[in-house]
């Protein structure tokens, strides 16, 4: 198969050359080198490649003057830092290439935003253009193919998930993802040395797999793993970060039995979710459908939104009577209620409480049949 084309590529591309590093996030193994090196391929043009992962590399770029700098880019025009989050003193190297040395464009990668930003968030202030890259989304992979082999191919995303690699090794993804979904993934995580406790880590992954879908409590989650409300935040805090799972807050206004501090987590890929509980059977012999329907489907509308530059805010709602809606999402000041099921002919009847009480301008229910709706 041929390099899936990334729609962040242009806009990254039409950001260069404008006074700014680029900063590009997002989870190991997600195609964030093959995305830099799509980037110089187009651009042709002398290029100077930095991995943080070298010890050499590190020790070099520590505490390193600007002659320096300008002595070791010589005449290159791009300047990559791969695993950037690795270098110590990164944020003030790139604000010294920024400030110093226009001719260079410089582009940074990150696999873990709790470290880098620390390192780049103040020197880099008004200094940089920062992108999020997911695992391959919905509409990319219908741009590869077409919507009808894209949507043929759904159950099985909703099994195996859209990381690059397991796309494209389709008859080795069971192993490639219990590999992905072993320590690798949290590689950033034990390296800064916050999480000491994996086996707690690996209870609460598992913990948080089996409740997508469902309102997460700190307080049972820690019962559950042995462990305090304290650890359990702090340690869903750095998944985030690291760009495992994401958090879905409450909606919630002026209604006093709204539920307005919940939150559920999704995982930003389904393939992790189901390595992480070892459950890689087809759709016909599950019985969490409903789960990798929506854990798959917010995670799409959540790249969707991020691939456009769509600034909108997404929420779940519900009520201490258990109405519910599975997905509401505000962008300028305007709501969209959205409920998903599986089956395209389960019937939906949206909460009137919540209709009577916000200006709903859209209510949809998605389900794999008109999905095309919500994520193109």
């Amino acid at each position: 198969m041929s390099i899936i084309k990334r729609f962040l590529e242009e806009n990254i591309i039409n950001s260069l050359n404008k006074g700014k590093a680029v900063i590009i996030i997002g989870a190991r193994q997600v195609g964030k080198t093959t995305l830099v090196n799509s980037i110089v391929d187009t651009l042709n043009i002398k290029t100077l490649n930095l991995s943080g992962d070298e010890p050499f590399i590190r020790e070099h770029l520590n505490q390193i003057s600007l002659s320096e700098l300008k002595a070791m880019i010589g005449n290159n025009k791009l300047l990559v830092f791969d695993e950037a989050q690795r270098i110590t003193n990164v944020g003030l190297t790139l604000k010294l290439i920024v400030d110093n040395i226009k001719d260079v464009q410089v582009i940074a990668t990150g696999s873990s935003s709790f470290e880098l930003n620390e390192k780049i968030k103040e020197p880099l202030t008004g200094r940089k253009y920062e992108y999020k890259l997911y695992p391959f989304s919905f509409a990319e992979m219908v741009n590869e193919s077409s919507i009808l082999d894209e949507k043929n191919k759904l159950n099985q995303r909703l099994i195996f998930g859209y990381y690059p690699e397991i796309v494209v090794k389709s008859n080795e993804q069971i192993e490639l993802l219990n590999n992905l979904a072993g320590s690798y993934l949290y590689k950033d995580i034990l390296n800064f040395d916050l999480i000491r406790n994996t086996s707690l880590l690996d209870k609460l992954l598992r913990a948080l797999a089996l409740q997508v879908g469902s309102e997460v409590s700190y307080h049972e989650i820690a019962q559950l793993t042995g462990s305090d409300n304290k650890t359990i935040e702090k340690y869903i805090d750095l998944l985030e970060k690291s760009y495992v799972l994401f958090r879905l807050p409450a909606f919630a206004g002026n209604l006093r039995n709204e539920i307005k501090k919940g939150k559920k987590i999704y995982f930003y890929d389904n393939g992790i979710r189901n390595a992480i509980i070892g459950n890689y059977n087809n759709i016909d012999n599950r019985s969490d459908i409903g789960q990798l329907w929506e854990n798959f489907i917010i995670s799409e509308r959540i790249k969707y939104l991020n691939n456009n530059k769509i600034y909108a805010r997404s929420y779940f709602w519900r009520t201490v009577q258990q109405q519910e809606i599975d997905y509401i999402e505000e962008l300028n000041q305007k709501i969209s209620a959205v409920e998903f099921k599986y089956n395209k002919h389960t019937k939906v009847k949206f909460p009137v409480t919540f209709s009577k009480n916000y200006s709903v301008e859209k209510q949809s229910v998605i389900t794999p049949h008109n999905i095309e709706e919500f994520c193109l």
